[in-house]
């Protein structure tokens, strides 16, 4: 079970000081990758149906053991994974408000998400993701590494009321882009 503990960003006074930028900047975080690197590249890692974390369940009004739509994919700035980004949505909001994010392959979910007007981001809560957290695990499978704790924001886009759920997780290659 996933114990991670989302909260706004002003709770968290830990956090480094080159982190806070990326975790409270409310534009594209693909958008800011790209203008800090020569290069940028999405990796899919995975893209089907799964069964959402808990609380991804109850952000998106799930019943308890419904599948939902998850893509997981690595951010690269010239070569090197920035981000492990994790999404979610209801199964049934593929072929509705969220068809585009199904079969988007290695384009930027991000870039879709920020030219459409009809999408409306939630707040940000942010968290440390712990060694034992599902995400983590996920982060250290997709690098072949092993990680220390991570940082991690998550925020809701609504498009015509319908939730996705994405989860940007940190890594540390990001501290190299300043």
């Amino acid at each position: 079970m996933d114990h991670t503990s989302w909260r706004p960003f002003s709770t968290h006074v830990e956090v480094p000081a080159y982190l806070r930028p990326w975790l409270t900047d409310e534009a594209s975080l693909t958008a800011r990758i790209k203008a800090r690197c020569s290069r940028f590249n999405v990796r899919v890692l995975r893209d089907g149906l799964a069964l959402p974390h808990e609380s991804e369940r109850r952000l998106l009004g799930l019943r308890r053991g419904a599948c939902g739509w998850a893509r997981e994919v690595l951010l690269l700035a010239d070569g090197h994974a920035v981000v492990f980004a994790h999404s979610v949505a209801a199964r049934r909001d593929l072929s509705g408000p969220w068809r585009m994010a199904a079969g988007i392959g290695t384009r930027p979910l991000g870039e879709a998400l920020f030219a459409d007007p009809t999408i409306a981001r939630c707040p940000f809560h942010v968290a440390r993701i712990a060694v034992a957290s599902p995400l983590h695990r996920c982060a250290e499978i997709a690098l072949e590494a092993t990680l220390p704790p991570l940082w991690a924001r998550r925020s809701r886009f609504l498009r015509y009321g319908r939730p996705l759920l994405v989860t940007e997780v940190f890594l540390p290659g990001i501290e190299s882009l300043g």
